[in-house]
């Protein structure tokens, strides 16, 4: 699942394969810029912004892309097979003598002029991962507003750039909350601690071609898709659920012995709960402290 670590090698590749080199080959398959040729130009640089792309070429112009659930940028030697998947799957195609890169069901691609991109990008909080990064502007973002959901939150580009769900599901495991717990109840010195272990998991994992939270081989996650099998703590079931407004898939995997505060009721739509288990509630304002083996 792409995020911001994902993001981040997907532009180091196209950076190495493309940066300084001119487009012997452009191919945009979506309607607005199929007549759009970029051939001639050289490629400036690739630089990734939260979960953003921006593939600036020579001339003043970006060429912008989101990989979202799905997508990926896959890079080739020049003459060699593409496997990234069928044909028309293709949204994107950038080479030059030595290498192609080819889109994959890029939901979000669009060519706009490199000046513009704050119109696309300028919305987002601090790049966990990008030279903007601001742990105190990321803290004060989320703590605005103190009722929100701490898994909403942290999903919030607007709040710090580069979580999707899966560090969503490990941080909130690493904090000792539940997803469902208010930004608010989170115990200061806790949530003063957040975007520091953000940013520490996803330094760790952008040069790994595997992502880990855990440093132990074989057992990579703590609870992301782990459910109904035991914690690696405490050997409870891990549960899982949608948590948002229901508009996209919001997978939540969380331990409800290790992590307190809300949750959802079992036998809601999506939430799944082994028998015996329970998610104990957090007191008014807090949550219960709970060593961290």
């Amino acid at each position: 699942m792409p995020e911001g670590d994902t993001v981040w090698q997907s532009a180091r590749r196209l950076h190495t394969a493309l940066a300084g080199k001119i487009l012997t080959r452009s191919d945009l398959r979506v309607p607005k810029y199929a007549t759009a040729d970029l051939t001639g130009r050289a490629v400036l640089d690739v630089t990734p912004r939260g979960k953003h792309l921006l593939t600036r070429v020579e001339g003043g112009l970006t060429l912008h892309s989101h990989l979202r659930m799905d997508g990926s940028w896959r890079v080739f030697a020049t003459g060699a097979r593409w496997t990234g998947g069928p044909a028309h799957q293709i949204r994107a195609i950038l080479g030059n003598l030595d290498h192609t890169a080819v889109g994959y069901r890029l939901p979000v691609l669009e060519l706009l002029r490199t000046t513009d991109e704050d119109r696309v990008v300028g919305h987002l909080g601090p790049d966990l991962l990008g030279p903007d990064w601001d742990p105190d502007h990321a803290l004060a973002n989320l703590l605005a507003a103190p009722a929100r959901p701490l898994g909403e939150a942290l999903l919030d580009q607007r709040n710090l750039a580069g979580i999707g769900n899966v560090y969503k599901s490990e941080l909130c495991f690493l904090l000792g909350a539940t997803p469902w717990l208010p930004v608010g109840a989170l115990p200061a010195e806790r949530a003063a601690k957040l975007p520091a272990l953000a940013k520490k998991l996803l330094e760790a994992n952008r040069d790994r071609p595997i992502r880990s939270t855990t440093g132990r081989r074989g057992q990579d996650l703590f609870v992301y898709g782990r459910a109904p099998r035991p914690c690696l703590r405490c050997h409870t079931s891990i549960r899982v659920a949608d948590q948002g407004d229901g508009s996209r898939e919001r997978p939540t995997y969380w331990c409800p012995h290790c992590q307190t505060g809300p949750a959802p009721t079992p036998g809601t739509p999506h939430s799944s709960q082994a028998p015996g288990s329970r998610t104990r509630p957090a007191p008014p304002g807090r949550i219960q402290h709970r060593p961290t083996n």
